[in-house]
């Protein structure tokens, strides 16, 4: 049965390339306050949406945990607000989970990966809210036009 699992890790361009090799993503908005946000909505700041990669998987080929492993490797989860350069609450480090299982899985991930870091993560875990997909020209962004514009690591990958 495929399951969804929502990520924020800064832009979303690097993180949905980062997780395409693991499922079918999509880039959007989820967590704010604003019914059918545009881009131009989410950059002001003003509608507590973050950007996020909402990745549709088998969890028979690959389970949350791998998924929870690399959300983790691809961005640094102790800055607030930003990835690098890129500056704003749209950009938090975030798990949205969508069901019980998946934020139990999450809290203790957490919990472990902390060892790994001096400072503290800033991670959020919150329920999933409703997922409003991004503009057409965001989606598979860096695979059409093979460039990395991004401010965090990701494309480092």
């Amino acid at each position: 049965m495929i399951q969804k699992a929502t990520f924020g890790a800064g832009c979303f361009w690097g993180v949905e390339q980062a997780f395409s090799k693991l499922g079918k993503t999509t880039v959007g908005y989820m967590g704010g306050e604003k019914e059918n946000p545009t881009y131009e909505d989410v950059c002001t700041d003003q509608t507590g949406h973050v950007e996020v990669v909402q990745i549709k998987f088998d969890p028979s080929k690959v389970s949350y945990e791998k998924l929870l492993d690399l959300f983790w490797k691809i961005h640094d989860p102790t800055q607030l607000n930003r990835q690098g350069p890129d500056i704003g609450t749209q950009y938090k480090s975030i798990i949205f989970y969508h069901s019980k299982k998946q934020e139990m899985k999450a809290l203790k991930s957490k919990k472990e990966i902390q060892n790994k870091f001096k400072d503290k993560i800033t991670t959020q875990i919150k329920k999933a809210s409703t997922f409003y997909k991004a503009e057409e020209y965001h989606q598979k962004y860096l695979q059409k036009h093979g460039a990395y514009v991004c401010g965090s690591h990701v494309g480092e990958l």
